[in-house]
């Protein structure tokens, strides 16, 4: 095998794939990124066997030669080593050829570095993916909705099925939900293609959340395709493939309340900032609690008491509350991180009680909600 390259779109791909690589793996072979060379160009490929992510090089692009192929082949090359070695290379572009017994020499300029490479036939292959189920969405639509629900995903192990985002397909609406147990994050959007049937996947956020790095921000059309225990997203010379948490999602649509006591408008920015400056002193604390009381005149007030630091209390002008008064407490980081992923500049807020979960929306938009659990504070 034997190769010349343009560097910049060498480092652009090992980069995307050192995005599935880890060193923490039971498979030795796994450490690699794996290199194929074809007439067509190169496909580099990473993996940790949870996630795999592959990415093509074409030869050329619009007529200009990006690859010039000597000889096809394959090799597995230490990824830590290569993509430091490349990333430093003098010239912008690179030969690299491989010879007896997997012996990998990379040139660039006056430079010449000799790697140890693996014998690509051992390196676990691809899942086949069947593309029955394919349903399409704009990039920028996919990574917007990861970052408006990947964030309330579980950490803990205990029930590993919430440390994933539910995905389900319906007609054409894709659905997507995560909730720690604590709070819920759920954002609805059309995508390009009816399908026949419904599906409901759970992919981990961990592996949305490195797709999300890879992806551009552009509005071109992301291929989705699910199978029952992997996903493939297909984007234009980028593979990701991940698998599938097992188990079922619970039923999240029993706690979004239908009824509400106390509904409050208030603008996005005042009311995040004012919950930040409360939460100045409730972090020193164990539990981050800050409380909000509504007093009249549409006035909210948010507070918080740390006995130990101080206390601080700071009154928001809402756009209007209507109902009941309430006091409640709540966690000021799950509340911050829920407005940061809401859109527009103003919210409504519909309390049912100060005991029970309260949803925070966009005025005026409902394909998104948020919902928190408050805490109890005697």
């Amino acid at each position: 095998m034997r190769f010349i390259i343009q560097r910049d779109r060498l480092v652009h791909s090992v980069q995307e794939v050192m995005k599935a690589v880890t060193s923490r793996t039971t498979i030795p072979i796994l450490t690699g990124i794996k290199i194929s060379v074809t007439s067509e160009g190169v496909t580099l490929t990473g993996s940790d066997s949870d996630i795999s992510i592959q990415s093509f090089i074409p030869a050329e692009v619009d007529g200009d030669e990006i690859v010039e192929v000597k000889s096809s082949g394959g090799i597995v090359l230490n990824a830590r080593f290569f993509s430091e070695i490349v990333k430093k290379l003098p010239m912008d572009t690179v030969e690299i050829e491989v010879e007896n017994n997997f012996q990998t020499i990379i040139r660039s300029g006056k430079a010449e570095f000799n790697l140890n490479g693996l014998d690509p036939e051992e390196y676990p292959h691809l899942p086949i993916i069947a593309e029955e189920n394919i349903f399409k969405l704009p990039t920028d639509l996919l990574k917007t909705l990861i970052r408006q629900t990947g964030f309330a995903v579980s950490t803990s192990e205990t029930r590993p099925i919430l440390t994933g985002v539910n995905l389900k397909v319906q007609d054409d609406e894709l659905t997507c939900i995560a909730t720690d147990s604590h709070r819920l994050a759920m954002r609805t959007a059309k995508i390009e293609n009816k399908i026949n049937g419904t599906y409901s996947v759970v992919i981990p956020g961990k592996s949305l959340n490195e797709l999300s790095k890879i992806l551009d921000d552009t509005n071109e059309l992301i291929e989705i395709v699910i199978t029952e225990n992997q996903v493939l997203f297909k984007a234009e010379n980028l593979l990701f493939f991940s698998r599938l948490l097992e188990g079922n999602y619970p039923d999240t649509s029993r706690l979004i309340p239908s009824d509400s006591k106390t509904d409050v408008t208030v603008h996005t920015k005042d009311f995040l900032q004012a919950i930040d400056r409360a939460s100045l002193l409730a972090r020193e604390g164990r539990n981050n609690v800050v409380k909000l009381t509504t007093l009249e005149g549409r006035i909210i007030e948010v507070s918080s008491n740390t006995p130990e630091i101080g206390k601080v209390i700071e009154e928001v002008q809402a756009e209007a509350i209507e109902g009941e008064d309430l006091k409640i407490s709540f966690s000021a980081k799950f509340v911050m991180d829920a407005l940061k992923a809401l859109e527009g500049s103003d919210i409504k807020i519909n309390f049912t009680g100060a005991m029970r979960p309260f949803v925070i929306r966009p005025l005026h938009d409902d394909s998104m909600l948020q919902l928190i659990l408050p805490v109890r504070t005697y």
